[in-house]
């Protein structure tokens, strides 16, 4: 599968608020402020996806995660399970020399008529994030956002985290079956992929404070309150 037709497919899966948000793409006659750039890296268990989800509800704009680029990876042609690995974790090649008792993945994964590498897959990614920051406003949900649009003006980086009892609970709650000991490995083991995938894409480190504008822990308000907080934040800065 060209990488090309894996950007256009990204392109074309886009969550989008119901209230329609300003484009400059578009024909749109209404004039459209610059686009700005909302990019949340979270600890497993600390609420992130939700409370990004939340925060594109209250600004009416768009919102990327995880199964919209996932859905996107499988109608360009690679096996979901395979995106599923591939996603925010550590080259399957390095995995390979350094770490064999996880198992070895293959460095490519082959699409029928050709095969997409960690790199493509990433570079994939990074172009539609980049292209979509030239056109609208958007919150998206982890994969080095903030690394790839560092050089964008109107980006602010938020990072959400949790004491480990907190991110604990909040996993059981959505998982009965998983005992909080499961659940505090299934944290570790996912923050660990992600701390490698980070550093190993960027010149930065995972959840360090001076990596990201704000830094929040999600145990000591409700959702509403951070996201109320984080709309404060933006105004100051005259992001909205």
């Amino acid at each position: 599968m060209e990488i090309d037709n894996i950007y256009r497919t990204l392109t074309t899966s886009i969550y989008m608020t119901d209230i329609k948000a300003c484009d400059n793409s578009s024909d749109d006659t209404r004039k459209c402020p610059p686009p700005y750039v909302i990019t949340v890296g979270r600890q497993f268990g600390s609420g992130g996806r939700e409370l990004a989800r939340a925060l594109a509800d209250e600004l009416e704009i768009a919102y990327y995660d995880k199964e919209l680029l996932a859905e996107s990876a499988k109608l360009s042609g690679i096996e979901p399970e395979f995106f599923e690995q591939k996603d925010e974790r550590f080259p399957s090649f390095l995995h390979g020399l350094f770490s064999f008792t996880m198992g070895v993945t293959p460095m490519c994964y082959y699409t029928g008529g050709g095969s997409i590498t960690d790199d493509s897959l990433y570079k994939a990614v990074s172009d539609f994030i980049t292209s979509e920051a030239e056109k609208r406003s958007f919150v998206v949900v982890g994969r080095t956002a903030d690394y790839i649009l560092r050089n964008h003006p109107r980006v602010v980086n938020i990072f959400l985290h949790a004491p480990m009892e907190e991110c604990v609970k909040r996993i059981t709650s959505r998982a009965d079956a998983l005992t909080p000991e499961k659940a505090e490995a299934m944290a570790k083991r996912t923050n660990r992929w992600r701390t490698d995938y980070y550093n190993f894409f960027t010149d930065k480190e995972w959840g360090d404070a001076s990596s990201y504008d704000l830094t929040i822990d999600t145990s000591l308000m409700t959702k509403e309150k951070i996201v109320e907080l984080i709309k404060t934040y933006l105004r100051l800065r005259g992001i909205i």
